[in-house]
C-alpha cells in the first residue's frame, strides 16, 4: 500500500520532527497506517454547504454516486464491491449507482479536503474515522449513521464492537468500516527468546527481567524507529491505556486538554524515560527509522528481541526477511501494568478504515445500500483474500484463507475481545493538537524534555 508517513491503507503525513516516511511492505506495497491533517494547513470547509458530486443533490433522487478512495493496491476490493453494487436489486431499488474515483495516496486527504468546501465534493468518502472526519462532522458536512445502524440488523450486528466504535467521534457512529484491522502488537524473536529461555510476557515486571537478561547478553530489548515519531507514540498509548484505563484518553479525544493532567500521563511518560535510560531502546534509536527499514531489520537481525508495532509488520517482515517472518517471528498483547486500570485485552492502534457519507449526497438511500455491502460475507473474503484481517462479525470462519491464518486469527481474536480499541492519538485528534503532540513526544523521547515537562507541555494543547 502507498505510504505517507508510516502505516496503513490510507496514510499519516509527517508530524513532528522526524515524523515522516513510508514502509515498505511484500510485492512493492507499503503501510501508510494514519492520516492527520497538516499542520498550519487551512481546512476548506464550509458550513454553508456545497453541492457533492452526484447527478442529483435531492437526498433522494437518483443519479450516480462519487466515492472518494485511498488509491493504493487495496483499492480493487472496493472497485469490485462498486461493480457487484452497480448491478444489484438494491442499486435498482435504491435508483441510484455509484463511481469510484480513485486518489493517489499522496495527493488522498488534500485533495478531500479541497473537494469537500468545492462544488465537487463527493457524496462517499474513505476516511480514518476520529480526528480525520471531525473538521468534516463540525462543518456538518458528514451524515451521522448511527441511527441508520441502529435500526439495520446487517449493519448493526455486522462489524466488531470495538471497531465500529472508535471510528465515531462523541459516541456517535459516522462511518462504516471498510478495510482490514491494524492494531499494534508486541512482536518478539522467537529464536531468541528459546536461545535465552525466554516467555512472552504478560506483566510489566516479567517484561523488565526479560529487559535485564537480555542486556546483560548484550542484545537489545527493543527495535525502535525513533526518526519516526509515530514509532514512539505507539508506547505512550499502551503505557497511558495498562495504568489508567481507555478512559484517560477518551477524555482527551473529547477535547478536555486537563485529560493530559491525569496522574497515568505522568506515569506513562515517567516510565519511557526509564526505559530509554536503562537501554531498553539501544543508544541510537533515535537515528533509526521504521520508514526505511530501518527498525525491521535491527529486529529481524537478532540485533533487538521485540519490537512493538502495527500489525503491519508481518508483511513488512515477510517481504523484507521471509525466512525470518515464516520461522521466528512471534507475536503476543502488550503487558499489563501492576496495579493499573485497564485491562490486558484493551488494544491500541488504527482500527480500520471507513466509509461516510456526505451531507450532501445526492441519494442516501443508495449511499446506506452500497455502505452496506462492506458487512457481507462476500466483501469480507475478499479483504482476506488481499491479506487484510476483516472487522466483520463473522469474518473468524474465514481466516483459514488467509496468507498467514495463525496471526490472522490471533489479530481477529485480540480485537474481537478487546473491552476498548484506543484510535491512535494523532489520528483520534484535530490536527492542530496532533502535529504539537507529536513534537512533545519526539522531545520526551530525545531527553529534551522531562516527564513533568512533558505534560505541562500537553496540557497546553488545545
Amino acid at each position: 500500500m502507498e505510504s505517507i508517513n508510516g502505516r496503513s491503507s490510507g496514510g499519516r503525513p509527517s508530524g513532528a520532527g522526524a515524523a515522516a516516511g513510508a514502509g515498505a511492505g511484500p510485492g512493492g506495497r507499503t503501510f501508510s497506517r494514519r492520516w492527520i491533517l497538516g499542520a498550519g494547513a487551512t481546512t476548506l470547509l464550509t458550513t454553508g454547504l456545497t453541492a457533492c458530486g452526484s447527478d442529483s443533490d435531492s437526498g433522494g433522487g437518483g443519479g450516480t454516486l462519487t466515492a472518494f478512495v485511498y488509491g493504493d493496491d487495496a483499492v480493487k476490493v472496493q472497485q469490485a464491491a462498486v461493480d457487484r453494487f452497480n448491478k444489484s436489486t438494491a442499486a435498482r431499488t435504491a435508483k441510484g449507482k455509484v463511481k469510484l474515483e480513485r486518489i493517489p495516496g499522496a495527493e488522498y486527504p488534500a485533495k478531500l479536503r479541497t473537494a469537500m468546501g468545492s462544488p465537487s465534493a463527493p457524496d462517499i468518502f474513505f476516511n480514518w474515522g476520529g480526528g480525520s472526519i471531525k473538521d468534516y462532522q463540525e462543518a456538518k458536512q458528514v451524515v451521522d449513521l448511527t441511527d441508520t445502524i441502529e435500526n439495520d440488523p446487517a449493519l448493526k450486528s455486522g462489524f466488531l464492537p470495538a471497531v465500529l466504535a472508535a471510528g465515531g467521534l462523541g459516541g456517535r457512529h459516522y462511518g462504516i468500516p471498510m478495510r482490514g484491522m491494524q492494531p499494534v502488537i508486541l512482536f518478539y524473536n522467537k529464536a531468541l527468546f528459546a536461545e535465552h529461555k525466554l516467555q512472552p510476557p504478560t506483566t510489566w515486571d516479567q517484561l523488565q527481567d526479560i529487559n535485564a537478561k537480555l542486556k546483560k547478553a548484550k542484545i537489545t530489548p527493543f527495535a525502535l524507529g525513533g526518526a519516526d515519531t509515530w514509532t514512539e507514540l505507539m508506547w505512550l498509548e499502551y503505557l497511558v491505556d495498562r495504568i489508567g484505563g481507555p478512559e484517560v484518553f477518551a477524555r482527551i479525544q473529547e477535547g478536555d486538554a486537563s485529560g493530559w493532567g491525569d496522574p497515568a500521563v505522568l506515569k506513562a511518560a515517567e516510565t519511557v524515560k526509564e526505559l530509554i535510560d536503562d537501554g531498553a531502546f539501544g543508544s541510537k534509536f533515535s537515528s533509526v527509522a521504521y520508514t526505511n527499514g530501518g527498525a525491521p531489520a535491527v529486529f529481524a537481525k537478532g540485533k533487538a528481541a521485540m519490537h512493538l508495532m502495527g500489525s503491519w509488520e508481518y508483511s513488512t517482515q515477510l517481504g523484507k526477511f521471509p525466512s525470518f517472518a515464516k520461522n521466528n517471528l512471534g507475536w503476543c498483547a502488550f503487558p499489563s501494568v501492576e496495579g493499573g486500570k485497564g485491562d490486558i485485552r484493551n488494544v491500541v492502534g488504527n482500527p480500520t478504515n471507513y466509509w461516510s457519507v456526505n451531507t450532501r449526497a445526492g441519494n442516501k438511500d443508495a449511499a446506506i445500500a452500497f455502505l452496506k455491502d462492506c458487512a457481507s460475507e462476500t466483501y469480507a473474503k475478499a479483504l482476506v483474500a488481499n491479506g487484510d484481517i476483516p472487522t466483520t462479525a463473522n469474518a473468524a470462519k474465514l481466516l483459514d484463507a488467509s496468507p498467514n491464518p495463525e496471526f490472522a486469527k490471533f489479530q481477529y481474536e485480540m480485537v474481537e475481545k478487546a473491552p476498548a480499541f484506543t484510535l491512535s492519538w494523532d489520528q483520534a485528534v484535530g490536527s492542530q493538537t496532533a502535529t504539537p503532540m507529536l513534537t512533545e513526544i519526539n522531545k520526551l523521547f530525545v531527553g529534551k524534555s522531562s516527564p513533568s515537562e512533558f505534560v505541562s507541555a500537553l496540557k497546553e494543547l488545545k
